[in-house]
């Protein structure tokens, strides 16, 4: 298992956005076009996020934004391009919590074009957290836009499919994205948004939509959003124990994240894990070999490939 690497961002409470495009192993390294598209999608994910920041809005609009349009590219797994099940469906994930604990997620949506708004619908206009497959008339009183399920499946995901059910390597089997913010007024958000894993068998739920696995935000603490071994991460709790070493041991946030790992790497799962704490330094960890992220302050921006 490789070892953590760990990259710090930002100080004291000024603004701050980071976002991760998910963690994994490559079984082929980058081309370079495929270097260069993922460089320009997390520098219009990062610019849409601090956008909201910059202009004095909140870190959940902030962490929305920067999700849809993670969801929006392509080169990551969710939303259009998202990883395709054993039947070659897409079925999409995703999750918000803000700081004050506020929280929504959506489970297998075949349909919404960007699963982080359903997960935002459920929280801002619901009273339940979770909705596994949330019928069409439920998304159209949300008020949560739909397309035809083909709008999520792209060529380079049908031949990765094939490509593995002909040889399965589970080392490859991971992607995610995910944002987390500090605003002005020091408040905290996260939200992640998934496809899953390459063939996964229809119905597959990991650990994205599930706060406090994949998800979570206090604002006297940190905001976090996982990407990795999925299964791992929901027993592991992953997103939840950050926060409470935080609160409870003491810990610093690059020091709670990294004790989490080491429980992941232990049981056999790896992964990456991007923080952002009440106070002080952002950090992107990951211990999967390579992770795309990205991080944005008024003083510029930073992406990773």
């Amino acid at each position: 298992m490789p070892e953590t690497v760990l990259r710090s961002f930002g100080q004291g409470t000024e603004p701050l956005l980071i976002v991760h495009g998910g963690a994994g192993h490559r079984s082929t390294p980058l081309t370079e076009d495929g270097t260069a598209s993922a460089h320009a999608a997390l520098e219009r994910v990062l610019a849409a996020g601090h956008a909201v920041l910059a202009e004095g809005g909140s870190a959940v609009d902030a962490v929305i934004a920067a999700v849809r349009e993670l969801e929006d590219a392509p080169d990551f797994n969710a939303g259009h391009g998202a990883a395709l099940t054993s039947s070659g469906t897409a079925e999409l994930d995703a999750s918000v919590m803000t700081g004050d604990g506020a929280s929504g997620a959506v489970a297998g949506v075949r349909t919404v074009r960007n699963p982080v708004t359903a997960a935002r619908a459920v929280m801002d206009q619901s009273e339940h957290v979770l909705f596994g497959a949330p019928t069409e008339a439920q998304l159209a009183e949300w008020g949560v836009e739909t397309v035809d399920p083909d709008h999520f499946i792209t060529e380079k995901r049908r031949r990765e499919l094939a490509a593995f059910q002909n040889r399965p390597d589970p080392m490859v089997q991971h992607g995610t994205v995910g944002a987390v913010a500090r605003d002005a007024s020091g408040h905290v958000a996260a939200a992640t948004s998934t496809g899953g894993i390459v063939n996964q068998q229809p119905g597959r739920i990991g650990d994205t939509p599930l706060v406090g696995a994949g998800t979570f935000a206090d604002d006297a603490t940190v905001a976090v959003s996982c990407t990795g071994t999925g299964e791992v991460f929901i027993t592991e709790v992953a997103a939840h124990s950050v926060h409470a070493r935080v609160e409870l041991s003491g810990a610093g946030a690059d020091e709670a994240t990294v004790q989490v790992l080491d429980r992941i790497a232990a049981r056999n799962g790896m992964g990456g894990i991007i923080v952002i704490p009440a106070e002080g330094a952002g950090l992107a960890a990951y211990n999967s070999g390579d992770m795309f992220y990205g991080a944005a302050t008024a003083a510029g921006s930073h992406t990773h490939v």
